[in-house]
């Protein structure tokens, strides 16, 4: 069992409160025993502070002692390779053994964010897999090249590709890759990506089978009414994103059909699915966790819990740690 924090900025609140409370996530899922922490590359997103995702990683790595910290993910078209092998080797460097190197290729952000990220402008997602072919290279011990990482030469970081449809799972098998799939968000697409990654694995130097981990949205509480009822911050998340006016995190309400349509209600709930968001009691939560991996056979999963109250998040978190006692 791992985290994603998104480092949700609340509604009232700001991006400095928001890192303090990724600390605090930490530090405590860490005693817990969770696995990894990861936080995410987005931008232009009022309710998302981990847009400087390796500067933030480095953060979270410095407050805590032994759990992973790494990127789900680094949207690799952004970025200039050798810079990304510069920032997660001198990260591997500073806190060596600890620091995970999630890879996706979309922008996670819209087209004029893009533009203003200074993406060279014959760039492309299908570009891709020559990027992480570039970025495994400047990681070789390779003393003839003409270019190379330092920090990053030689260090052993681990790269994973993150994808929510079947580009990334095929890319992941013919490379012998560890495979992340977003479920918490493309719930449809889980089992046929699953089944493209283990049906084509080709063993590596790095894994000998496949290792995949699955996000899944879990929103826990001592009942299943007020689980129900932090949710709701979720719901209208999603619902400023589809109405193109993404907000920040704003707190639980009482009766969500006051703000959606029926066709809205529909589209975030066929993203935020029964499958891969579990929202419940402690008993609900162990329920359908425990399907979801039988169905799955997922390796690992990571769990994003927005919720806008730290001490709900907090116990949310606490409630799955006791699951894996």
């Amino acid at each position: 069992m791992s985290v994603l924090d998104l480092a949700p900025i609340t509604e009232g609140s700001n991006p400095r409160q928001s890192f303090k409370n990724s600390v605090e996530l930490a530090q405590h899922v860490e005693e817990w025993g969770f696995n990894r922490f990861w936080l995410a590359e987005h931008h232009n997103m009022p309710g998302i502070a981990s847009s400087a995702t390796s500067v933030i990683i480095g953060h979270i790595a410095g407050a805590t002692k032994e759990i992973r910290v790494g990127s789900g993910g680094i949207m690799l078209p952004n970025h200039a390779t050798l810079v990304i092998a510069e920032q997660f080797g001198t990260l591997e460097t500073l806190y060596p053994g600890r620091i995970d190197l999630g890879l996706g290729r979309a922008p996670g952000s819209d087209q004029a964010t893009a533009y203003a990220l200074r993406r060279t402008l014959n760039m492309q997602v299908d570009d891709f897999p020559a990027q992480v072919e570039e970025l495994q290279g400047y990681f070789e011990d390779n003393p003839e090249a003409r270019v190379r990482a330092v920090p990053g030469t030689g260090l052993d970081v681990p790269l994973w590709l993150l994808g929510s449809s079947g580009f990334s799972a095929q890319l992941s098998a013919h490379k012998g890759l560890p495979f992340s799939f977003a479920s918490h968000f493309a719930p449809d697409y889980m089992i046929p990506a699953l089944n493209l990654y283990r049906d084509n694995f080709k063993s590596s130097s790095v894994l000998q089978k496949p290792y995949a981990m699955l996000g899944v949205n879990i929103i826990a509480a001592d009942t299943d009414e007020e689980a129900e009822w932090l949710a709701t911050s979720q719901q209208q998340q999603f619902l400023s994103i589809r109405r193109g006016e993404p907000s920040k995190l704003k707190p639980p309400i009482d009766n969500i059909e006051e703000v959606w349509s029926a066709m809205e209600r529909a589209s975030v709930e066929k993203t935020l699915n029964s499958s891969s968001t579990i929202i419940g009691s402690p008993d609900t939560i162990k329920q359908k966790l425990t399907s979801f991996i039988a169905e799955t056979k997922a390796d690992e999963v990571i769990v994003n819990s927005q919720i806008f109250d730290q001490k709900a998040r907090l116990h949310s978190y606490e409630i799955i740690a006791d699951m894996m006692k």
